[in-house]
């Protein structure tokens, strides 16, 4: 059982053991690949195209692209209504991808970027305002199922409908000078103001979804979606530094290709490692998802506590939760607060405010501390037990998560606490 729960711990952390792990999704994913790439490289040998760094580089970034774009939209998930978000949120991204393939295809086929650059930044400067918006639509999604409304969807799309009719004007019909040199600037101010935004909204959501992980379940599964929160930060780089590159001289424009060959790579095998995990995610989010009753009613012991040093509840809870310590109830794998608060025959609520006033600490980060604590005694007693072994009776998921937080915890390995100990 370790073994599996250890195995299915790293695949989150390397996505690409996903594929790695199925010779035939990696052997189809070859193939397919190789049929685009060909065609590509057809393509340029009989339009005869100058075999450059820029050609040769679209011959790699849109194969992939139109490969990982269809894949996103067409590709089956598991026959549940849990996974009816997931399945949005890819296609989604499957929109978006394509959307950008469409735009180095027309780059590639026709050349625009060398016969009129100022309709080449404009079709790239719409073409990511949209794309931002898709990205993190997609990537929201995953976090907030109601995210998605008419409204914030007509909004955006009349954002992007203006940005573009400003752009064709500034480009097209505005003599060169200092004044379209000027507004250009104002719009790519804007560009980044507007993706800026978006991720800002991105991470309020990822570090909501963290925060209720952590106040609700003692297990990290927080982990399971951290790839989102690097995932954030690499777009926000990306994003920024397309349309920068936007307006490179034509012979650095391959730069802007290149760079995202890596980025949609690391996307897709991350959206294909995350199926492995995202039922137990959606789950836990459901789990965790407070009713308005309980925020209001969290809100009021908070204001109760604030206004008094001890609440009234806390006496009650405080007992209930030392005849439980005593009894090593903490070492339970999976366990929840909710799991807790039935056990203890307590409102979640309160017992929620109890843990956060009295350790200043989460749920989780207050079950480790047990957990530890607990790991220590077991190996100053019993020497000849396991890493492992312990590990699996403290109530971790895996020797090496129970290792990773033994060492942030104590400041060495368990190993090494040992040797100390025994000496």
């Amino acid at each position: 059982m370790i073994e599996k729960i250890q195995q299915v711990e790293d695949n989150w952390q390397k996505p690409w053991i996903t594929i790695a792990a199925n010779s035939k999704s990696s052997w189809q994913i070859r193939h397919i690949f190789s049929i685009f790439a060909n065609f590509a490289f057809k393509i340029v040998r009989h339009n005869k195209m100058e075999p450059s760094i820029y050609s040769y580089s679209l011959c790699i970034a849109l194969p992939l692209m139109l490969f990982f774009g269809f894949y996103f939209l067409l590709a089956p998930t598991p026959e549940k209504a849990i996974f009816n978000n997931y399945l949005r949120s890819r296609r989604i991204m499957g929109v978006a991808i394509l959307l950008l393939a469409a735009n180095y295809s027309v780059h590639f086929f026709f050349g625009i970027r060398f016969k009129n650059t100022d309709a080449a930044i404009l079709m790239n400067l719409s073409t990511y305002f949209l794309c931002y918006w898709l990205f993190s639509s997609a990537l929201t999604t995953l976090l907030d199922r109601f995210y998605i409304t008419k409204c914030r969807l007509r909004t955006h799309i009349c954002l992007w409908i203006l940005f573009s009719i400003l752009s064709g004007i500034v480009l097209l019909l505005l003599p060169k000078g200092g004044l379209q040199t000027t507004v250009m600037f104002a719009l790519a101010a804007w560009l980044v103001i507007y993706g800026l935004f978006l991720t800002r909204r991105l991470l309020r959501a990822y570090h909501r979804v963290i925060r209720i992980f952590d106040d609700t379940r003692a297990d990290d599964i927080g982990a399971y979606i951290k790839w989102l929160s690097i995932f954030t930060y690499w777009a926000v780089t990306f994003g920024v530094g397309c349309g920068l590159l936007t307006f490179l001289p034509d012979e650095y424009v391959y730069i802007w290709i290149l760079s995202s060959v890596p980025f949609y790579i690391y996307l897709f095998l991350c959206y294909l490692n995350y199926l492995l995990f995202y039922e137990q995610v959606e789950n836990a989010m459901e789990d965790g998802m407070t009713s308005e009753e309980e925020d209001l009613c969290d809100t009021t012991n908070r204001e109760q506590a604030q206004r008094q040093d001890t609440p009234f509840f806390h006496a009650e809870i405080a007992k209930k939760i030392k005849g439980w310590i005593d009894a090593d109830g903490y070492i339970r794998p999976g366990l929840t607060i909710k799991e807790l608060s039935d056990v203890l025959h307590t409102n979640r609520t309160y017992l929620s405010g109890y843990i956060k006033t009295t350790y200043d600490m989460s749920f989780r980060d207050w079950i480790i501390g047990l957990r530890i604590e607990y790991a220590k005694r077991l190996l100053a007693r019993y020497p000849r037990l396991t890493i492992a072994d312990i590990s699996e009776k403290s109530g971790f998921l895996s020797p090496s998560h129970f290792i990773r937080l033994f060492k942030e915890n104590a400041g060495c390995t368990p190993v090494k606490w040992r040797k100390t100990e025994a000496e």
